[in-house]
């Protein structure tokens, strides 16, 4: 029996859309608002998404509080309250577009969830506007 179970997670982070090979008009006029030099920030909305197969002795796909917990230790420790440029690693040279912060949350969980589970990563920058990876 395949089926998929979901966990949803919250955290705040500051950040700049800006390419260092390009120079200040040219990044201002492809990212806006967006490349404030002084970053702006988003109140992010995290949705994973684990797709396999159900334990037939436990009835679970995944124990959910396991997943809340690398959810809380591996991406809300780690990015919340945050300067994503400045104060975390994974984006000290990786613009941070909801595009790779998605991308990057999807390669931290990979790291901690077992491969025989799928995961999928969908991240709302905005009430409007989200990413989801794989797509």
């Amino acid at each position: 029996m395949r089926v998929s179970v979901f966990r949803k997670a919250h955290f705040n982070a500051a950040h700049q859309l800006n390419n260092p090979n390009w120079d200040n008009e040219k990044n201002e006029a492809e990212f806006g608002l967006c490349n404030n030099p002084y970053y702006h920030g988003h109140n992010y909305e995290l949705e994973v998404k684990l797709t396999g197969e159900v334990d037939p002795e436990t009835g679970y796909l995944y124990d959910l509080k396991k997943l809340a917990d690398i959810i809380k230790n591996q991406i809300e420790n780690r990015f919340d309250h945050k300067n994503l440029n400045l104060q975390t690693e994974e984006f000290k040279n990786f613009n941070p577009t909801a595009e790779h912060i998605a991308y990057v949350i999807h390669g931290i969980l990979r790291e901690h969830i077992e491969s025989e589970y799928d995961i999928t990563v969908r991240l709302w920058e905005t009430p409007r506007n989200y990413v989801e990876y794989p797509a």
